[in-house]
């Protein structure tokens, strides 16, 4: 073989493997989704079991919506009395990570997407205030509870059951079966407690390095959790990237592509998106809008592309998730700017 064929064999050798590569890489996610689709309908066939696991009575929503995601009730391991970390004490967070981070009363918290993967909910306490702190990978839906219900103050779990590609939360009652209750819809779906609604309180997604920065003394949600999971990167970056969903959807709204990150803000009246994809370097920095008279300050930072409400009238309420989870939920939702 002659000096010019060998680099060519050589480089027709290495776009071959890199073919074989990604093909085998699509195969492989191909085959995951595929497998938890067929989890699903397996579990979704299995007869009752004897004892109901939930209490399905006062629906609000259609019980054949209702799908089994896989792991059974508490298969994915709900946290309590979660152990939390200085900045100083975190060095398995890196400056992109993805947090939620909340804030009031002079005191804050992260608590980094990569561990809300396994846990999906962290019933925990900021002050006196019993919070409850939730994420979706599904639908990339993150939202912050009040847990007390007047003098009662309730515990969480992950039930295993979907509501349009949305986790169902239970209460963990004393006697007799739970209610399942809606992260999207902020409320109980069946059962004694259905109707009772969720109260949504302030919270932002942003990376691990800005909330740092803007929180020097924040404490951290710590990988001790007491489960043995890998918590080095997030788990969901390949579903973030294909364009297809694992679950049933009941109404799916055609104007944003459907993962389109999407800040939700609503008073009781009036539901607003605003489209991260909407925003450019232009628009860094703080500006004002109005929802159903209320007014609100939010701010873009393109460093971090990240948007947050820093100031809100009482009345206003938001959440982060997909746009195919907010308009499913919201289906008369506008979308910012307006046209």
């Amino acid at each position: 073989m002659n000096e010019t064929a060998a680099p060519r064999t050589r480089w027709k050798t290495l776009a071959g493997f890199a073919v074989v590569a990604i093909a085998v890489s699509a195969w492989i996610y191909h085959n995951q989704v595929a497998d938890a689709q067929r989890r699903a309908l397996q579990s979704a066939r299995r007869p009752p079991p004897a004892v109901p696991e939930f209490d399905m009575s006062q629906t609000t929503i259609p019980v054949f919506e209702i799908h089994r995601g896989g792991p059974p009730k508490d298969g994915i391991p709900a946290l309590t009395d979660a152990r939390f970390v200085s900045a100083d004490e975190a060095p398995f967070m890196a400056p992109e990570d993805r947090v939620i981070g909340i804030a009031w009363d002079g005191q804050a918290k992260a608590y980094p997407h990569k561990i809300l993967d396994y846990h999906e909910a962290v019933n925990d306490r900021l002050g006196d205030r019993a919070i409850l702190v939730t994420y979706c990978p599904l639908c990339d839906c993150s939202a912050v509870f009040d847990r007390r219900f007047g003098a009662q103050q309730y515990e969480f779990g992950i039930s295993g059951r979907l509501y349009n590609s949305n986790v169902l939360l239970y209460d963990r009652a004393v006697d007799g079966p739970e209610s399942l209750w809606s992260q999207m819809a902020a409320a109980a779906v069946t059962g004694v407690q259905s109707g009772q609604p969720l109260r949504r309180l302030p919270l932002e997604v942003t990376t691990w390095g800005d909330w740092h920065t803007r929180h020097p003394q924040t404490l951290v949600l710590s990988t001790e959790t007491g489960h043995q999971r890998t918590y080095n990167r997030g788990v969901y970056q390949a579903y973030f990237d294909s364009p297809k969903l694992m679950f049933p959807v009941a109404h799916l709204d055609k104007r944003l592509p459907l993962k389109t990150p999407v800040l939700g803000v609503m008073s009781d009246k009036v539901q607003r998106a605003y489209p991260l994809a909407n925003f450019t370097e232009k628009q860094a920095g703080r500006f004002e809008d109005e929802i159903d008279g209320r007014r609100l300050t939010l701010v873009y930072e393109p460093r971090h592309h990240s948007l947050r409400v820093e100031q809100a009238d009482p009345e206003l309420e938001w959440m982060y998730a997909f746009w195919f989870a907010w308009s499913a939920f919201y289906p008369e939702t506008q979308i910012y700017p307006s046209p």
